[in-house]
């Protein structure tokens, strides 16, 4: 395994490591590799581009800038990044709901958003997002993405001024009710791509591309068909100059601060979509080239490349898991590979750009259809019997959500329930048990066995973690008691963790106790819960010679509180 950069440094791009010792070997290794990804990616770009409802450049832009800076900037060795089809849902609800002019601010939004996540050390928080939520929205996507293609998938033909609801439901409905228009020579064209795309061999995908296969024959095919045949091109929908031979200049569009408030909560998603996908994308190549990357690195790259695609009117993008699979498979090995493959992006549409208008439309929806198959992890609905009932609700919620809502609502919700349900679990294997004397061994000084509990001393043992779920439990079991104690012991050695509700039970508890003149003795409390204790102030409310370091010494100070109550009583005072 090789070393990772030091934890001391928070930019620190892979590229600089890299290049120390880059030989000519490792250039003969990533210039194929950065070709080939490129083939692959074109394609794919062009795809996605038109699927957010945007011509083919705009996917093709995006290819080229941020691809080239994710791999320039990133923390990873072989991660490609780009356009990605998790990002179109919100895409389309950004660009439907306020324009394209907000949905370039937005991804700005997410690019300064992700860069803030990185310097703020977040990059090593993103695996604690439940799997059901990046599963269910995961799936929600994939089907999400089919309902986009349908259009160009069956070569369905609208009038002028005719629009697709943007709603799931209200597609299908739509769909529905214009089945009778398919147009089946596209129909069958798309369907014989995905053919071709699902029954390739793998083991001809390294030097030969399914997808570029698919648009090179697909685009011959309709050149040999007469001219009356009806299947939708690249030129036919977005005119002869669908894609120019020249970047664009980088501007960026008046800012509506009236919208800005609106764009806050989708920049958000996009962002933690970039930061999930990415990091994903990375520790599977990690996993294949046996390195490491480095998570906040990743994040600020990541936020630099979406800037970047900003301003030059692109789309929101991450690390492509797909893309960079095939750079490893290809043989790439350092970031040199995905910067040449964003070059070959570039290369191809100064050359070639005139002859894209002859690309069928529905070849490029067959590529998004075999995308959005492959990217679904359909198992999962097959696992579903095994997993626990609450995983179960938080991935069909959010599967559901995210196709009949969106997806920032389904990640909101889906992180909002998988966290409840997280603490009932810990609430769950909290215990608070009465002990007498019966064995305990929890150490020297803590064991049970040959001793007595004194008269009117009750002790209770908690172990796990003190929680606002968990809190509850201690009231049930002391109304539970057979008897009111002068003095409580609560042995707290296997707490290992409390929070402010549980800080309040106890305060609760203590004054309670002190009314009726008892005392409450913690027993063996360390680590955070003493830490939690003692800043609240708690430990001097409660009086220091009432917490013990163990249970002799609280059965001992027991004692002694007992023999003080019964003398006082004696007397004639009051406790």
């Amino acid at each position: 395994m090789k070393n990772s950069a030091p934890t001391s440094a928070i930019f620190r791009p892979k590229l600089l490591e890299t290049l120390r010792g880059y030989s000519r070997a490792d250039w003969a290794a990533d210039l194929p590799a950065g070709i080939t990804v490129g083939i692959i990616a074109l394609s794919l770009s062009m795809a996605l581009g038109i699927a957010s409802e945007r011509p083919p450049s705009v996917g093709i832009v995006t290819a080229i800038i941020a691809g080239f800076l994710i791999s320039a900037l990133g923390g990873s060795r072989v991660q490609i990044g780009g356009p990605t089809a998790a990002f179109i849902p919100v895409v389309l609800g950004v660009a439907h709901d306020h324009g394209f002019g907000n949905l370039v601010v937005c991804t700005a939004l997410a690019g300064v958003m992700l860069i803030a996540m990185g310097f703020a050390r977040l990059g090593g928080m993103i695996k604690y997002i439940p799997m059901p939520v990046v599963a269910g929205f995961t799936a929600g996507i994939a089907v999400y993405i089919f309902s986009t293609q349908i259009r160009d998938f069956l070569g369905i033909r609208l009038g002028e001024g005719v629009r697709v609801p943007a709603e799931f439901l209200g597609k299908l409905s739509f769909f529905g009710r214009h089945l009778g228009e398919v147009h089946w020579p596209s129909a069958m064209l798309a369907l014989g791509s995905v053919f071709l795309l699902k029954q390739w061999p793998p083991g001809w995908s390294r030097r030969l591309p399914p997808s570029l296969v698919a648009v090179v024959a697909g685009t011959l095919l309709v050149a040999l068909l007469p001219m009356e045949s009806g299947i939708s091109t690249l030129g036919s929908r977005f005119g002869p100059d669908a894609i120019p031979r020249t970047l664009p200049m980088p501007e960026w569009p008046p800012l509506d601060w009236a919208a800005l408030r609106f764009l806050i909560q989708p920049a958000f998603t996009i962002a933690l979509l970039a930061a999930i996908e990415s990091l994903l994308c990375a520790v599977v190549a990690d996993g294949m080239i046996e390195d490491r990357h480095d998570p906040n690195t990743e994040l600020i790259a990541q936020g630099l490349a979406n800037l970047g695609s900003a301003a030059f009117g692109g789309l929101p993008a991450t690390g492509a898991i797909a893309r960079t699979a095939a750079n490893i498979r290809s043989g790439g090995r350092t970031p040199v590979a995905g910067m040449v493959h964003s070059a070959t992006i570039l290369g191809i549409v100064l050359v070639a750009a005139p002859l894209a208008r002859f690309v069928p439309l529905p070849v490029l929806s067959g590529v998004l259809v075999v995308v959005a198959l492959n990217m679904g992890e359909w198992r999962n609905f097959v696992r579903l019997r095994s997993w626990p009932r609450s995983d179960r609700v938080v991935f069909l919620l959010t599967f559901v959500l995210t196709i009949l809502t969106d997806i920032t609502v389904a990640v909101e919700v889906g992180m909002i329930l998988a966290a409840v349900l997280f603490i009932k679990r810990v609430s769950e294997t909290t215990q608070i048990t009465s002990v007498d004397e019966r064995v305990s061994d929890l150490g020297p000084g803590d064991s049970m066995h040959g001793r007595q509990v004194p008269e009117g001393v009750l002790v209770f043992q908690v172990a796990g973690a003190f929680l606002f779920g968990a809190a509850d439990k201690l009231e049930a079991a002391l109304q539970g008691a057979d008897r009111q104690p002068t003095v409580l012991i609560l042995g707290m050695k296997r707490v290992m963790a409390m929070d402010a509700t549980g800080l309040h039970r106890l305060e609760e508890l203590h004054r309670k106790l002190r009314r009726h003149h008892r005392w409450l003795i913690l027993a063996g409390p360390h680590t955070q819960p003493l830490m939690t204790l003692s800043n609240a102030g708690f430990l001097h409310e409660v009086g220091f010679a009432n917490v013990c370091e163990n249970l002799d010494q609280a059965l001992a100070r027991a004692a002694d509180l007992v023999g003080t109550a019964r003398s006082a009583s004696g007397l004639g005072g009051k406790l």
